[in-house]
């Protein structure tokens, strides 16, 4: 695990530059989940590291595979200075504690509630999973491990999160799209879904 964490954490380097804040969180029964700050300019990026330690087990295995499986990273980026951004690292490592917590496999599409603001006064509550391979790239890994993807997160509204269970991650994020909406603000209202 410790081999694969520093390939993951030299690959975010390469990608996103020298990190200028990280910090720790440990989950009962969990392995421990960082959070590193990357500031460039006016964004702000997060990006979880120990996720991938372990590959995320199909909740319906009756044994998970210490080997194959998928592995993944979370990346949140939100525009510098109009919000305490910075208190999203809790919910972030919940995000990245929960394949080993409850089990699930984050895949894009996927919607992640924490229940509660992002960081405070946070209009949002959940996030999109979203395609990866855009900000940083696959890490391949020695067969037969599957290489860990950096998957970008988008803050939904409770609105957002309700539309997209009914109509679609796609379909959301061709509203995003059409509306020029700055998935970066930290404190934007809800697209408009009429």
């Amino acid at each position: 695990m410790a081999e694969v964490l520093a390939l993951v954490e030299a690959r975010l380097r390469t990608a996103l530059g020298e990190p200028d804040a990280r910090a720790a969180v440990t989950f009962l029964g969990t392995d421990r989940i960082e959070v590193l700050r990357f500031t460039e300019g006016e964004v702000v990026r997060y990006a979880t590291l120990g996720m991938s330690g372990q590959p995320m087990a199909d909740p319906t295995a009756m044994v998970a595979d210490p080997l194959r499986g998928p592995r993944a990273e979370l990346v949140l980026s939100v525009r510098a200075g109009a919000a305490d951004t910075d208190k999203v690292l809790r919910a972030l490592a919940v995000l990245a504690a929960s394949p080993q917590v409850e089990g699930l496999v984050v895949a894009p599409g996927a919607s992640l509630d924490v229940g509660e603001p992002l960081w405070p006064g946070a209009p949002f509550t959940s996030v999109l999973v979203a395609e990866p391979g855009g900000l940083v790239e696959d890490l391949e890994l020695d067969e037969p491990l599957e290489p860990v993807r950096f998957l970008p997160l988008l803050p939904m509204t409770p609105n957002e999160a309700a539309w997209k269970r009914v109509h679609g991650a796609a379909a959301l994020q061709e509203r995003w799209l059409a509306r020029g909406t700055d998935l970066r603000d930290p404190l934007r209202a809800s697209v408009a879904l009429d």
